[in-house]
C-alpha cells in the first residue's frame, strides 16, 4: 500500500523534548576502535590463529594446448580463466537486466496499475542506479505518483554481495487519506533505531515487505505492532523451485547445494513457505498468517484502535524518557560527489 503528502521532513525544533531528532547537517565521525593497539593488549602474536575459509570455490579446466602455437594457446588460457571467473557475474548481469530503474518504462507500469485501481500500492522491487542494485520498498499513490522510495539500510549477510546500502533520506512517513503509512523491509525490521525513527513520524500503517518465513518472524510483527501501537501488515513471499530458472546454480542436478536432508533439489520443492498476515496495534491477528500457497489475505483497519491502544503506551509519548534518551537521524541523500557553483 502507499501514500501522498509525505511528511520526510525534519521534526521542528519547537518540540525540544522529542527522543528523536532529524538533522540534515553535520554527520559525527566514526571513533576509531581498538584494534591498532593489539600489539600492546596481545604481545605474544603465537596466540593469535589464522581462520580458515570453510569453503573454497575451485575450477578446473579440462582442455589442450594449441599444438605448436604459443600464441592461441595462451589465448585460450585467457578465454577458460574469464569463463571461470565470471560465471558468478553473468548471473549478476542477469539479475541487473531484470531490476528497475526509476525512472523507465518498466517503473510506469507499475504506476499505471495503481492509478488504474484507484489505491495506495506498496511494492518490493530491485531497484538499479549507476552499476548499483537496491532492495527497495516504492509507495504509490492513487494517482500513481511515486510518494518515496525506501531502500534497505543495511542488506543481510550474502545481501551485503549484491545490494546497496540505504539513507536516512528513506526513513518516510506519508501522510495519506487512510492515515500516515511507512514501513522497513525484513530484517531492518530489527533495528530498533530505525523501528523509533518511524515511531517518532507517527506511523499508523507499517508494511513489511520480507522473505522470512520463521516463526520468530511472525512474533517480530506482533512486537512492533504492539511497541510501536500501529497497524502492521506483513508480506511475505510464497516461492518454489519452480520459479526459478532452470539453470540457476543451487538447483541444477550436478550443483553441490542440497536440502537439508541430504536430497537434490525438485522443482515443486518450497523455498518460503510465506506467513503473511495483519496485526493490530495491540498485537492481535486481524488476518491469521497464511502459509505453503500463493493467495492474498484481508483486513478491516479500525482506526480508533490506534488512539485507544495509547492509553497505557505511546513510545514517543508517554511511555518515553527524551531527557534520558536521544536520538538523531541524518535524512541527507548518500551521495559521493556533490557539485557546487562558483
Amino acid at each position: 500500500m502507499a501514500f501522498p503528502d509525505q511528511d520526510d521532513g525534519p521534526v521542528p525544533s519547537a518540540e525540544p523534548l522529542s527522543s528523536v531528532r532529524y538533522s540534515t547537517s553535520e554527520r559525527k565521525q566514526g571513533v576509531p576502535g581498538l584494534f591498532s593497539k593489539l600489539d600492546n593488549m596481545m604481545p605474544d602474536k603465537s596466540i593469535l590463529t589464522k581462520t580458515r575459509r570453510e569453503t573454497v570455490k575451485v575450477a578446473a579446466v579440462q582442455a589442450a594446448p594449441v599444438a605448436f602455437n604459443l600464441a592461441e594457446s595462451v589465448s585460450k588460457v585467457a578465454h577458460f580463466t574469464a569463463e571461470a571467473a565470471n560465471a558468478g557475474r553473468k548471473w549478476y548481469a542477469k539479475y541487473y537486466d531484470s531490476s528497475i530503474a526509476i525512472p523507465s518504462p518498466q517503473f510506469d507500469v507499475l504506476s499505471s496499475i495503481a492509478k488504474e485501481h484507484n489505491i495506495y500500492l506498496s511494492i518490493g522491487i530491485i531497484e538499479k542506479e549507476g552499476g548499483t542494485l537496491y532492495c527497495t520498498a516504492v509507495q504509490l499513490g492513487r494517482d500513481g505518483k511515486l510518494l518515496y522510495r525506501h531502500r534497505k539500510l543495511i542488506p543481510t549477510a550474502g545481501e551485503r554481495l549484491v545490494w546497496g546500502r540505504g539513507a536516512g533520506d528513506g526513513l518516510v512517513v506519508a501522510n495519506t487519506d487512510i492515515g500516515k503509512i511507512g514501513g522497513l523491509i525484513c530484517w531492518e525490521n530489527y533495528m530498533p533505531a530505525a523501528r523509533m525513527a518511524l515511531y517518532q513520524k507517527g506511523i499508523e500503517i507499517w508494511v513489511a515487505p520480507n522473505a522470512d518465513d520463521l516463526p520468530s518472524w511472525t512474533a517480530t510483527m506482533q512486537h512492533i505492532a504492539k511497541e510501536g501501537r500501529c497497524f502492521v501488515i506483513n508480506s511475505n513471499q510464497f516461492c518454489k523451485v519452480s520459479d526459478f530458472p532452470a539453470d540457476y546454480p543451487p538447483f541444477t542436478p550436478d550443483h553441490h547445494d542440497r536440502k537439508p536432508d541430504g536430497s537434490k533439489w525438485v522443482s515443486d520443492d518450497i523455498l518460503n513457505r510465506g506467513g503473511s498476515c495483519v496485526v493490530g496495534p495491540l498485537g492481535t491477528f486481524l488476518a491469521e498468517p497464511m502459509w505453503d500457497k500463493e493467495g492474498i489475505i484481508y483486513a478491516t483497519l479500525d482506526m480508533e484502535d490506534l488512539t485507544e491502544a495509547k492509553m497505557d503506551f505511546d513510545p514517543v509519548g508517554s511511555y518515553s524518557r527524551p531527557d534520558i534518551f536521544s536520538m538523531t537521524v541524518d535524512t541527507r541523500p548518500s551521495t559521493n560527489v556533490t557539485f557546487q557553483g562558483l
